[in-house]
């Protein structure tokens, strides 16, 4: 091989920062390697990630191979002590050409791979310019990074460090690049979005920057928020949900469970009726709008009313995409010392609550038949409706935005008919 080709694992933010780790490696001169951006949410992400490394060995077996993300910040002697690795680069030291420019040499030992910084001591996010997210339509932004909350099943704090916000003044520059490249789809990414401006002079909130990127740039047909902890949600976020247009109908809530001891145990700020009293409030503001989640079945001491409180909590709040994972413990955690729950019940919960998602799913399909949407179509023959609704679009061309009307759906995606092209303007 030839170049740099990155592979990545995880979530949006790690899609954004996996272009600007292509840039700066390349800026460095870095050729014939592969960069592999790692995630630390789950055990099986980790497992994940070190069997991709052992098949980029095989197939590529004079390339330097260095691995960096979440999961080498938190576990990096497993992979500095992996013989296809050549260097682990922190979380902090990926995004800097001068790490790719100082790399060891071939054949050295676990220690002397190692460019692994303290996450901790990183006090600010620096801006982070991309033209373009390879193989996407919709471009991703970085708003802000790490956490400062320390819920006891996550590690991500220890991947990320704490929180820490990207000046208003870069993100709007960074969405005018990127409208400039072409996108007209934005979506805001941060480990914990709805922190963002805590650290910046004047406070500002994630909606006021969602508000003041709609205002600045004008070529934003569509924003969206990849992932937000309603419990923070602001005066700014509110309007945008009843009066903005151009911000999308669609939220994915960082709900974790549904039953309130849980939740307590989990370090959750949020109780059940609150994140009950958030989905109501915001459908009375837009009734088409569409719930996404992120819940974990078989948390330690989970029993099985506990889990019926997640599982009634996801179709009270109507969640039309349900994210289920397997609670997997990670070493360092609160939660791993807790009483488990036993690994087959763990699978089983997880596998009842996707059902329960599932049937949620096919309900939320039905209500779009017979209804008329805008797509932005894919580079994969799919496309998106406003509400993040996936529709099939074969033969129509990446990026174009369609007037469509649902016809039908298959149980996983919906079914249309072109009405009418719209052009990408303001007024779209």
């Amino acid at each position: 091989m030839s170049g740099v080709e990155v592979i990545t694992f995880g979530c949006r933010l790690n899609t954004y920062e996996s272009e600007v780790m292509r840039a700066e490696a390349e800026k460095a001169g870095l050729n014939n390697a592969i960069l592999v951006n790692t995630c630390a949410v789950t055990g099986e992400a980790v497992r994940q990630a070190r069997q991709a490394i052992r098949r980029a060995r095989r197939e590529n077996p004079h390339a330097r191979i260095i691995v960096t993300g979440c999961a080498a910040q938190t576990e990096k002697d497993t992979f500095a002590e992996m013989a296809e690795v050549d260097a682990v680069l922190g979380n902090e030291e990926k995004l800097k050409s001068a790490s790719y420019r100082a790399l060891p040499d071939f054949g050295v030992s676990a220690e002397e791979k190692l460019r692994v910084n303290d996450i901790m001591s990183v006090r600010a996010t620096a801006p982070q310019m991309v033209k373009h997210i390879d193989g996407h339509v919709r471009a991703f932004i970085q708003v802000q990074n790490g956490c400062d909350h320390r819920c006891t099943f996550c590690i991500i704090p220890y991947g990320r460090g704490n929180s820490r916000s990207v000046p208003m003044g870069a993100v709007v520059d960074q969405a005018r690049r990127l409208t400039e490249s072409g996108y007209r789809e934005i979506v805001l990414t941060g480990v914990d979005a709805t922190s963002y401006g805590a650290d910046l002079p004047g406070q500002p909130s994630l909606g006021l920057l969602a508000k003041t990127l709609l205002k600045q740039v004008p070529e934003i047909l569509r924003l969206r928020l990849s992932s937000i902890d309603s419990i923070e949600a602001d005066k700014h976020l509110w309007d945008l949900i009843a009066d903005e247009p151009r911000f999308m109908p669609h939220l994915h809530l960082s709900l974790q469970h549904g039953d309130d001891m849980i939740l307590k145990r989990m370090k959750r700020r949020h109780s059940r009726a609150e994140a009950l009293a958030f989905t109501e409030q915001a459908r009375r503001l837009r009734p088409e709008l569409a719930f996404g989640a992120d819940m974990i079945a078989g948390f330690p001491t989970e029993t099985e009313e506990m889990f019926e409180n997640a599982a009634t909590l996801a179709e009270e709040a109507d969640i039309a995409f349900l994210h289920v994972f397997p609670y997997s413990a990670r070493p360092g955690t609160p939660a791993a010392r807790m009483p488990q729950v036993d690994r087959a019940l763990v699978k089983d919960r997880a596998a009842r609550l996707r059902a329960r998602g599932e049937a949620l799913h096919r309900d939320h399909l039905d209500r779009m038949v017979g209804t008329e949407q805008t797509i932005i179509v894919e580079n994969n023959g799919m496309a998106h409706t406003e509400n993040f609704s996936l529709v099939a679009a074969p033969r129509l061309v990446p990026r174009e935005f369609k007037r469509v009307m649902i016809t039908g759906h298959n149980g996983k995606h919906l079914e249309m008919q072109v009405t009418s092209a719209l052009v990408p303007s303001r007024a779209a």
